[in-house]
Formats: structure tokens, sequence, C-alpha cells
């Protein structure tokens, strides 16, 4: 019998906020999501927290030089002029994957309209899953019912997995 343990999946959790950064607000976001992926057996860095706009896009690189199997960020995502989360995440994806995105807005919408305006993204940036999230609560437990169901096949499915 080998001592060896399976290395567990790791993650990295990103939280866009210039407020939380700065000092002058609380994240109540990151936590949720790092909780998620520990529950869940991962290893995780983060919550990260750092101004939205080109910090979250280098932090982003930086995990994906790491190689960790997901990247999943928290705001930045609504129509503020410095909602810039999408925009720093959309260079590095390789393969969108637009169906979830969209799940977690139809989600979203149950609860409040304003669901639809989160510009989130999705997609396999090498072998690294991406997802954007929205930086309220709701949004955050929205996104993370959609993944529940997926992650562990998609990580599979990437890792070259079957479709058993």
């Amino acid at each position: 019998m080998s001592d060896e343990r399976p290395v567990p999946r790791r993650a990295v959790v990103v939280v866009a906020s210039t407020g939380a950064a700065a000092g002058t607000r609380v994240d109540e976001t990151g936590p949720v999501i790092r909780d998620w992926f520990t529950a869940r057996g991962w290893a995780v860095e983060g919550p990260v927290v750092v101004a939205d706009g080109e910090p979250v896009g280098g932090v982003l690189e930086a995990a994906l030089e790491w190689g960790v199997d997901a990247v999943v960020t928290t705001g930045g995502t609504g129509l503020s002029p410095t909602d810039q989360t999408p925009e720093v995440t959309a260079p590095l994806l390789d393969r969108e994957l637009p169906g979830i995105a969209e799940e977690v807005r139809r989600r979203g919408l149950a609860a409040t309209p304003t669901a639809l305006l989160s510009r989130g993204l999705a997609g396999l940036a090498g072998r690294t899953l991406v997802v954007n999230l929205p930086g309220s609560k709701g949004g955050v437990r929205d996104g993370l019912a959609v993944l529940d169901g997926l992650l562990d096949h998609v990580v599979d499915q990437v890792a070259g997995g079957t479709h058993e």
C-alpha cells in the first residue's frame, strides 16, 4: 500500500473590488467561494482581493501560470466604469463556455431582473476553468449552484477523461 495521497485539485478565488482592496469595504463573497471549494476537498488560494481591472488580469495570469484547475472571480461584472473583469478575462480564454454564464444569469433572474446585467464570462484558459461571478452574495450563490453540478465533470474532461 502506498503512502502517497492524491493531489487535491487546486483553485484560486479572486475578488475584484476596488473598495475591498482599499480597505473601505468588507468583501463577503470571496470567503463563500473559498469555503465552497474547501468543502469539496480542493486546495484553495485566496480570496485574493484586488482592485478591478488590470490587477484582476494580473492575478488571473499568475493563476494560469501556476496551472490551477479552476479560477473563480467575484465582482467587476456589472456596468460601472470600473467593472472590467470580463474585459481582462476574455483575452485569456482559449474557449468560452457561454452556457455556464448564461445559466448563472438565468438563475439570478428568478431573484432580481438586474441579474441580466452581469457580463460575467466562463471558459477554458488552457486546462483551467475560469468563471466570473457577480459581486453579490446572491449572484455567488447562484453561480456556485450552477458549478456544483459541472465542476468535477469539466475538470475531468479537460484532463482527458471520458464521458462516463
